[in-house]
């Protein structure tokens, strides 16, 4: 049996980079993302096919921890230095929060995406993350 030849690595950090930038995770040139949480079914610059991804409700999940754990620390830290009314802490925060919600969850999308395309993963491989045929149980 011939053996099979390894396929050129992915840099992980280019394709996050990338992909947090919504662009393409192979190119960087083309949009990965064609609307707000719409994935684009190719690239329209290298053609990389982008439909494989997998990505379901990690963003969303990411995305709040990530918000949770930037707005509950800076909240606590105003609080202490400065007590401001509490009109003023939901007047800001709250604000702030979905602000800071709605900016990073195409990102987060893009950059797991990005992750699968450089890891291969849910067909992002070609052929190379398929089973072959004779080791299929």
């Amino acid at each position: 049996m011939a053996e099979l030849a390894s396929p050129a690595p992915r840099p992980w950090w280019r394709a996050l980079r990338r992909g947090f930038a919504r662009r393409c995770p192979a190119c960087g040139v083309g949009a990965a993302l064609v609307r707000y949480l719409k994935v684009s079914p190719r690239c329209a610059h290298c053609g990389e096919a982008l439909h494989h991804h997998r990505a379901d409700d990690a963003p969303p999940y990411f995305t709040c921890l990530i918000v949770g754990h930037v707005v509950v620390p800076m909240a606590l830290i105003v609080e202490q230095a400065w007590e401001p009314p509490l009109f003023w802490q939901l007047g800001f925060w709250l604000p702030a929060t979905l602000v800071l919600t709605l900016w990073l969850l195409p990102r987060v999308k893009g950059a797991l995406i990005a992750v699968q395309w450089a890891g291969r993963m849910h067909g992002f491989g070609g052929h190379d993350d398929e089973r072959r045929p004779e080791l299929k149980a």
